[in-house]
């Protein structure tokens, strides 16, 4: 029972403070690789399994979304962590032997995504690419770390409502646009709100409330990162015009 207590106050502190969330995901790395084994039927490696991460941000993701009312924390989590590595399941099988070059993401074709997804019945192919894409993560976190930002900062940061996701792919489109936010970004490490605000028509608050989550946008689409931008077009897919898979 006193475990319970901890463990509760522990997901209330993390729920604000991005330092007490990150040590909680670290302390129970453990359980959250113990859910990842029972769900794909095999032990995760860190470092080398996709799913492990996957697994990592959805338990960040349950942190932010408990509530006392949802029973205990653990087999929330546990719930959280099974849901998403099915999405990313189906969304592997999708990407098998689908293999898009170019594909445009604006009506113009300003602005497009070299995507090279593998091919299933290439095994060899398909190994090139899951290195890629942990090699391409890798160096994110580098890179997101010169701004302060954590890969739970990103997970908490996602939009959840499809209007706020149009907002942030409309941010993205407008900024790709204008290579001098970008380079305004990488030198001040702050994301040029007025520029934005103005240039986009998104809100000021919906900049604040997603500026993490923009920011890492920002430096996956122009920093090449094929890979991650491969699987990122899942979320841009729209029923006409902006970005298409």
């Amino acid at each position: 029972m006193r475990g319970e207590v901890d463990i509760l106050q522990r997901v209330m502190k993390a729920k604000t403070d991005v330092e007490a969330a990150d040590r909680l995901i670290a302390d129970y790395m453990p359980y959250i690789k113990s859910e990842t084994a029972r769900n794909i039927g095999r032990v995760p490696k860190e470092g080398s399994d996709d799913e492990l991460s996957i697994a990592m941000m959805a338990f960040h993701e349950a942190i932010e979304g408990y509530s006392r009312g949802r029973g205990a924390f653990l087999k929330f989590a546990a719930l959280v962590i099974k849901r998403r590595l099915i999405d990313y399941g189906r969304r592997e099988k999708r990407f098998a032997g689908n293999v898009s070059l170019s594909t445009s993401v604006s009506d113009d074709d300003s602005l497009s995504i070299e995507d090279t997804i593998s091919d299933s019945e290439r095994p060899h192919e398909e190994l090139h690419a899951r290195d890629d894409f942990k090699r391409e993560i890798e160096e994110l976190t580098v890179q997101l770390s010169g701004f302060g930002i954590t890969l739970s900062d990103v997970a908490a940061s996602c939009p959840r409502q499809e209007r706020t996701l149009k907002a942030c792919r409309d941010v993205l489109l407008f900024v790709m646009k204008n290579p001098a936010l970008t380079e305004k970004l990488r030198e001040t490490k702050k994301l040029p709100m007025t520029e934005i605000h103005h240039g986009s028509g998104v809100e000021k608050k919906t900049l604040e409330r997603h500026r993490k989550y923009i920011v890492t946008l920002l430096l996956i689409y122009s920093n090449g990162y094929d890979s991650i931008r491969a699987h990122l077009k899942q979320i841009f897919r729209t029923e006409e015009g902006g970005m298409k898979a």
